[in-house]
């Protein structure tokens, strides 16, 4: 069989493996067992070339890593591209300072090397994958080289382009043979096949999930071709990586993150019996899957106990939109069973219970990312997430309290957001100071989304390319496709002004955070300690004596019965003999000292136990 070439170009994290090339390599090399596939790392190799830390500032911009091969690829644009790289760098200093052309230079001799050193010829088809940031330079690395092998078949896949925006791509970059919708291994499998039999070529235009500009031409459609049960998948194949990483000089030698998953697809979009979610509103992730498929707590060990033995590392990050939750306390105690002292980081919602976050902590999971995106309720059930602000706070606390890295996101500037939005996030962000603070984003507007698909609900008035593809391309190629990220009308100026003012406190409170940690060290500012019969609360303030509290007999009980959210009446019926018009004046203090917080009347401790702190720490 014609051996096949992976490439992942310039500029995932660098820090980590290719999932797609490990995964896809792994699939080839099991069902063709004698095909030789080679996998390119590539993105690492500039991130060597250029610096670490300077490649890890680009690749965490989206448009400050499209301009770079931007320029390269169209050389008379290349002005307007430096002055929108200079823009979108402002507030880095070691992006500011830097020289734009010396560095897409360098860049332009490391790509040209890498080319010239791979006999192109030898191979049958070459596969890219195109996710965030790696849209310019695939397009630069196919470019070049077809002008070394012009007759090279070249199929494209990833999240840049999928659904109908597809049958666009080969008109606008005729280089590009084939692209594959959604997951890879049942397409490009089936494409590998026919291409190494010749009789069978005039069968890849029907082949389900690869799109080809015969199949486009016939209107035959843009369907879906994937695993059925990812069980069946192999094990991630990252070998490629550590090899080009073990030629590195020991200095600028590290220990990556290994990349697992555990599913695919979302459950929040297919659940409640039968109930069929659209998702997130603001999210187009669900556009390259269909449907939701998990692994069994087993096979997920047995995967992770895999890679880290044999890649001789510990550190292991879950690339799923989200954990399993109906396998997660199976699957975390399978992992401890490992013994293996694992760093692990995973995304998840903000309804996965405390039991299941302990479960979590104890098999090694130091970071998550939750999908909180607002404090406010009434914004989240405009972005459809289906959970409340009580919720959001109770996650961030018991992330707090057990030493679990909350990398959770505040969205800014969702279209339709008003000023009852803004402030019910303002009184609510007060309550969350305590805790680990949120990542400030701002929303942007994805193809496929719900708000790109129904823009008249979120009050977006008009849908196009993000104004930036047109300083990046030439006319004839913006204006012809559509890209993944969107721009839009519909009172963006309004909602900037409007989120002034959770802009300011959120940076108030970051800086907050981090003096009073200074000071106080892993200590949580909101913490209590437990008496028996009492307890004290203690509430750590920057630049001001902590504030103490001391609760007794029926109080202190009652604090610790909403250490988990509570309704008055569940109070109520958990404490016989209480009356309304004893624990009403109760808890409207603790709310009005922000010991608790409520809402709807649901009453949430927020103090975190200083014991369960320590615990984890040791």
């Amino acid at each position: 069989m014609t051996p096949i070439i992976l490439i992942s170009t310039p500029w995932p994290l660098f820090n980590r493996p290719s999932m797609q090339l490990g995964t896809l390599t792994s699939y080839l090399n099991r069902e063709f067992p004698n095909l030789e596939v080679v996998a390119h790392h590539f993105y690492l190799k500039i991130a060597e070339i250029i610096g670490y830390r300077l490649y890890h500032e680009i690749s965490e911009r989206t448009w400050l890593a499209e301009t770079l091969y931007a320029a390269l690829l169209y050389p008379g644009q290349s002005d307007a591209i430096e002055k929108l790289f200079y823009k979108k760098a402002a507030g880095k200093p070691l992006l500011v300072k830097l020289d734009f052309k010396d560095l897409t230079r360098r860049i332009a001799e490391a790509t040209d090397e890498f080319i010239n050193s791979i006999h192109w010829d030898s191979f049958g088809l070459a596969g890219f994958s195109i996710c965030f940031c790696q849209l310019t330079s695939t397009l630069y690395l196919i470019h070049a080289i077809k002008r070394k092998n012009p007759s090279l078949a070249v199929v494209v896949g990833g999240s840049m382009f999928a659904g109908d925006a597809i049958k666009d791509i080969f008109r606008v970059f005729p280089e590009i043979n084939f692209v594959i919708n959604g997951e890879g291994e049942l397409p490009l499998g089936r494409l590998v096949h026919h291409l190494n039999h010749p009789a069978d070529l005039e069968k890849i235009s029907r082949i389900p999930g690869l799109v080809t500009p015969r199949s486009v031409k016939d209107k035959t459609g843009v369907v879906f071709n994937q695993m059925r049960d990812i069980n069946d998948l192999p094990m991630p194949d990252y070998d490629d990586y550590f090899r080009l990483l073990n030629t590195f000089s020991p200095e600028k030698t590290f220990f990556p993150i290994l990349p697992a998953e555990a599913s695919r697809g979302c459950r929040w979009q297919t659940q409640k019996a039968g109930t069929v979610h659209s998702g997130c509103a603001f999210c187009n992730l669900n556009r390259n899957w269909k449907g939701y498929r998990y692994k069994g707590p087993k096979q997920v060990a047995i995967e992770i106990d895999h890679l880290t033995s044999k890649y001789r590392n510990l550190s292991v990050a879950f690339m799923d939109n989200l954990m399993p939750i109906k396998t997660a306390m199976a699957t975390f105690d399978e992992l401890t069973r490992l013994k293996k002292d694992l760093n692990l980081f995973c995304e998840i919602r903000a309804t996965t219970p405390k039991r299941v976050l302990e479960k979590m902590r104890s098999a090694g999971v130091s970071q998550v990312q939750i999908g909180i995106e607002a404090l406010g309720t009434r914004l989240l059930k405009k972005l459809n997430k289906g959970t409340t602000a009580i919720q959001n706070l109770e996650i961030m606390k018991h992330c707090e309290a057990l030493g679990i890295v909350n990398n959770a996101n505040l969205l800014f500037r969702f279209p339709g957001s008003d000023a009852g939005d803004i402030e019910e996030t303002l009184r609510n962000l007060a309550f969350a100071t305590f805790f680990r603070p949120l990542k400030p984003v701002h929303f942007w507007l994805g193809q496929g989304s719900p708000v790109s698909e129904t823009p008249d609900a979120y009050g977006v008035k008009a849908v196009f390319n993000h104004p930036n593809y047109a300083t990046i391309f030439p006319k004839e190629i913006h204006r012809r496709i559509a890209f993944m990220l969107q721009g839009y009308r519909g009172n963006q100026g309004y909602q900037k002004k409007m989120w002034q003012p959770v802009k300011q406190a959120v940076s108030d409170w970051q800086k907050a955070y981090t003096r009073i940690h200074q000071t106080i060290g892993d200590t949580p500012i909101l913490s209590y300690q437990d008496g028996r019969s009492f307890m004290i609360i203690r509430q750590h303030r920057m630049a001001a004596a902590p504030l103490t509290h001391r609760l007794e007999g029926l109080s202190r009980k009652i604090c610790l019965f909403c250490e988990q959210h509570r309704g008055f009446k569940r109070i109520l019926h958990q404490f016989n003999g209480l009356t309304e018009d004893r624990l009403m004046p109760f808890l409207k203090m603790m709310v009005a000292k922000k010991l608790m917080f409520e809402e709807n009347k649901k009453y949430l401790s927020l103090a975190v136990s200083v014991k369960t702190n320590r615990s984890t720490d040791q």
